[in-house]
């Protein structure tokens, strides 16, 4: 918990109205509710809003309910606890503002002339190197206690079985940077030992090469300088979280650049909405077919933590899939970067060659939550592509799609990767599947026939770097519950938006946006004009489309219009252009103009 933490002033009141009703017992949604009612007229404390943001701000604990998993029972940090917990943290470790700053010079360095790999992979190996440090120091002094002399203390504490990483002495971040005008052959010396010292990390450390980036004297420099940044601070107290947050920060930052080069970056808050509708617990598998930097599974990940605690979260098992092996390596590294290594990461066409299998081979692996962002509208997976694919029979057996779009291809295979009984699929997708005809359509309907279709959520448009469509979030269910069977819940959250903080052009999904979805969804209720409940059988009849302003649309507010107000202002407008007209023939008089036509 950071010292920093600014607390809205409707949260306060609304952590005082709790308080004064619950002090530190638990409490459920309704309960706050009802204490919450007639208090005040701000809509942000509605119950699901405040009780998100009292989470965020460190002032709410979170437990699933025994009796039904899905549902929470709350109960209040006091002020004096959370201030104790402030005070708590060492002065010296690195905050996240800190952190921050660090990098915005690191990219000032840079200003997008190279890669953003050039930042990441420094900062990595001053991590890793760091923490080999801080580890090596545990274990002198565990060896010390265990009769060890100092001599064989220093030797004991070198050795792998006590750190996270393999790192030979003379590779040390500090030892790196005695010789400047060596940085970039004794960074390639490193990164090649190293990985063959830890293999699981080959993949992420054979994505730069700093001898060919170092040709020009200007890259060379560039190096220098982001060495000597990085060594400005320790990254050994810094949490996970803090350094996991710096790095999507980077992949944020760079977005819009890389979004030209066709990278697609999934905003963190999209993220953040589907893993909380699909509420991952402890003991189920979360797995991303498409999976690049890993979000998907680090906000997993990180919502378990959350609502479970760290322990309850290694038991959280993470599977993904990614075509492009550097942008695996990214995702691998982002990983390691959060302090996530019970992950399993695969490469290659995930429609085409899966990687994870069943035990005995006759199909592919199932999980409990199956969440991706694929490619929207990725064409050359047609009929006869796919049947080439491993187990096209078995994921494939709604139908296939056309050359220019694979959407439907990849709702299909995360239908088949989901569990029969828990499986649960979310993905983000372009609006154009949701009512395109031909082959799209065939598929979509007997998706929609065989009841597999929950729920869709249009999204705000300009949300996403890459292009300013809206793109929805499609969940869908193998098995749904018995009151959710034959209908789909349509929402349209298009208004839930605030414009970017530092982006002019976009949007982005706020805590309360997000949290005003996710209930909606929970509760799987109409609200007119944001959330309406649709037989199938309507759906049908309009031709299968899934077209949300088809079934719901957002009331339109009615500007009241002040006529008597309305007519006193053109008057007083058609005073002052009659002053302005004998001002301006005045002047045309005295130039010589003796009759003038206004």
């Amino acid at each position: 918990m950071e010292s920093n933490i600014s607390i809205p002033a409707w949260v306060d009141k609304g952590y005082s109205y709790l308080w004064d009703a619950f002090e530190k017992n638990e409490f459920r949604i309704q309960d706050a509710a009802k204490v919450l009612e007639g208090k005040t007229e701000d809509t942000k404390t509605k119950p699901p809003a405040l009780l998100s943001k009292l989470r965020k701000v460190g002032l709410l604990n979170v437990r699933s309910d025994n009796e039904d998993a899905r549902k929470k029972i709350y109960s209040l940090i006091g002020r004096e606890e959370q201030i104790a917990a402030i005070l708590s943290v060492s002065d010296e470790r690195l905050t996240r503002d800190e952190l921050t700053r660090i990098l915005k010079r690191a990219a000032d360095i840079i200003r997008t002339r190279v890669d953003y790999k050039f930042i990441l992979l420094p900062l990595f190996l001053k991590r890793i190197s760091d923490k080999w440090e801080m580890e090596t120091k545990a274990a002198y002094d565990e060896s010390l206690e265990d009769g060890y002399t100092k001599e064989e203390a220093c030797a004991e504490a070198k050795k792998a079985m006590y750190h996270s990483f393999d790192l030979p002495e003379e590779y040390l971040w500090e030892n790196l940077r005695k010789d400047t005008e060596k940085l970039p052959e004794t960074f390639s010396m490193a990164l090649k030992e190293i990985g063959n010292r830890n293999p699981e990390l080959r993949d992420v450390f054979d994505t730069v090469d700093f001898i060919q980036f170092t040709q020009s004297r200007e890259n060379a420099e560039i190096l220098r300088q982001l060495v000597e940044l990085f060594s400005e601070k320790k990254l050994t107290d810094v949490s996970a979280d803090i350094l996991g947050d710096a790095y999507e920060w980077l992949l944020q930052y760079f977005a819009p650049q890389k979004a030209k080069e066709g990278e697609v970056y999934t905003p963190r808050e999209v993220i953040q909405l589907l893993v909380e509708a699909l509420d991952p617990h402890p003991g189920e598998s979360v797995y991303d077919p498409a999976a690049a930097s890993n979000g998907m599974l680090i906000i997993s990940h990180k919502h378990v933590v959350e609502n479970y605690g760290p322990e309850d979260a290694e038991q959280l098992f993470l599977y993904g899939q990614e075509a492009n092996a550097q942008t695996l390596a990214y995702g691998r590294m982002n990983m390691y970067i959060h302090g996530i290594r019970n992950v399993n990461l695969a490469h290659g066409d995930t429609l085409l060659y899966p990687k994870f299998k069943k035990d005995d081979g006759t199909g592919v692996k199932q999980f409990d939550v199956v969440i991706a962002n694929p490619p929207w509208n990725q064409d050359g997976y047609e009929e006869t592509i796919l049947k080439k694919g491993e187990f096209w029979k078995q994921r494939y057996s709604f139908g296939f799609i056309n050359r220019q779009s694979a959407d439907w291809a990849w709702v299909q295979h995360m239908l088949a990767s989901a569990k029969e009984e828990t499986g649960r699929v979310g993905v983000v997708i372009d609006t154009g599947c949701l009512f395109r005809g031909g082959k799209e359509k065939a598929v979509r309907q007997k998706i929609i026939d065989h009841d597999l279709l929950e729920c869709i959520i249009l999204l705000p448009e300009k949300l996403f770097y890459n292009t300013g469509a809206p793109g929805a979030i499609m969940i869908l269910r193998r098995q749904k519950p018995e009151e959710r069977k034959g209908k789909v819940l349509f929402i349209n959250a298009s208004n839930q938006f605030e414009k970017h903080p530092n982006v002019r052009k976009l949007n982005i999904l706020a805590d309360e946006n997000i949290t005003t979805i996710v209930t909606a969804y929970e509760e799987f209720a109409e609200d007119d004009g944001f959330a309406r409940l649709v037989p199938v059988e309507e759906i049908a009849q309009n031709d299968y489309s899934l077209n949300v302003t088809l079934y719901v649309f957002p009331n339109q507010e009615k500007d009241e219009i002040d006529l008597a107000g309305t007519w006193a202002e053109i008057r007083q407008i058609e005073e002052e252009l009659q002053a302005v007209d004998a001002k301006i023939e005045g002047y045309l008089r005295e130039i010589g103009y003796k009759e003038v036509v206004l």
